[in-house]
């Protein structure tokens, strides 16, 4: 074991990093890069082509967007634009998505 060190450490930081990709987030990564990046940028902190940047969106906002096409009340539009369709067929992955915009 003395002769590598650093293998118990190296275990340990791949397996987190094996946790974290397959935890919420992590699958809200996978959502976003195959569902929205047509539109938004791939770092969702930064805009888009398209759409503005998302990092930070409630679940709220996210639910009346992906979901309704709509805003929730009183929330006031980035861009003025109505572009982007609902996408009923992520209802189930609304809490990873915004685990990882979080």
């Amino acid at each position: 074991m003395k002769r590598w060190p650093w293998l118990l450490p190296a275990f340990a930081l791949a397996l987190a990093a094996c946790a974290q990709e397959g935890g919420p987030a992590g699958r809200g990564r996978q959502v976003y890069l195959a569902q929205c990046t047509a539109c938004h940028n791939s770092d969702p902190s930064k805009n888009g082509p398209l759409g503005p940047a998302i990092k930070g969106s409630s679940r709220e906002l996210l639910e009346a967007r992906v979901l309704r096409g709509a805003y929730p009340p009183g929330y006031k539009p980035k861009r003025g634009t109505a572009i982007m369709q609902p996408m009923p067929q992520l209802a189930s992955a609304l809490d990873e998505l915004a685990a990882f915009l979080k």
